[in-house]
């Protein structure tokens, strides 16, 4: 599917008067399709700042919560990421454009599978996957130097943060309720990390274990 470039160039403005200056970050978000990573039905909607449903009860975030989180993680260029929450593959993409491996963890297989073919589609060959609970983060893979989560922790992620590397950064929506706060969290080098709130948002729930469909 082409890039609607236009529409693409439209949002970006928008998300630059929001508050997403980084220019890497803006420009990884431009180079993606997310018109990829919708569902059908909403094809019309792909380039609006809005979140979209996607399968499974899950949703693609809204744009500009993507560009926030992303901004906030602050990813260079040799960095190994963790993602927590695949879902449609549209996160992990703009990821992919900035750091040197993504690793993602999607409790769901279907969706898993879904994201697997529009990633290769899409020639991105530096995110790695797996099908597993994502509280439990990838072990066999730590330490990460970036630890992004894209569902709501319903508590400090103190699993992950063991997972990441010091002065690493880990950025997670926290809560409990339907609204929850953006966090993130800063390895300090002792073992101590430093917590700073973001905003207010919208995500659906951490859910303990690997999903069983059908």
């Amino acid at each position: 599917m082409k890039l609607d470039d236009d529409r693409a160039g439209r949002l970006i403005l928008a998300l630059r008067q929001q508050g997403v200056t980084d220019a890497r970050v803006l420009a990884a978000m431009e180079s993606i399709d997310r018109a990829v990573f919708v569902h059908p039905h909403f094809l019309d909607q792909a380039w609006e700042d809005q979140a979209l449903p996607i399968d499974c009860a899950q949703t693609i975030s809204q744009p500009y919560i993507v560009g926030l989180m992303t901004q906030a993680l602050d990813v260079q260029p040799r960095h190994r990421v963790l993602e927590i929450g695949t879902g449609s593959g549209y996160q992990c993409a703009v990821l992919s454009r900035l750091a040197r491996y993504v690793y993602s963890v999607e409790r769901y297989r279907s969706l898993l599978t879904e994201a697997e073919g529009r990633l290769r589609a899409l020639d991105i060959d530096n995110v790695i996957t797996r099908h597993s609970d994502g509280g439990l983060g990838w072990p066999e893979q730590a330490p990460f130097d970036r630890i992004m989560v894209t569902a709501a922790s319903p508590g400090e992620p103190t699993e992950l943060l063991k997972q990441l590397k010091p002065g690493g950064v880990l950025v997670c929506p926290v809560g409990r309720s339907s609204v929850q706060m953006l966090n993130r969290y800063v390895g300090q080098g002792d073992g101590s990390f430093r917590r700073e709130s973001l905003c207010e948002v919208r995500f659906v729930p951490l859910v303990e274990g690997a999903a069983r469909e059908g």
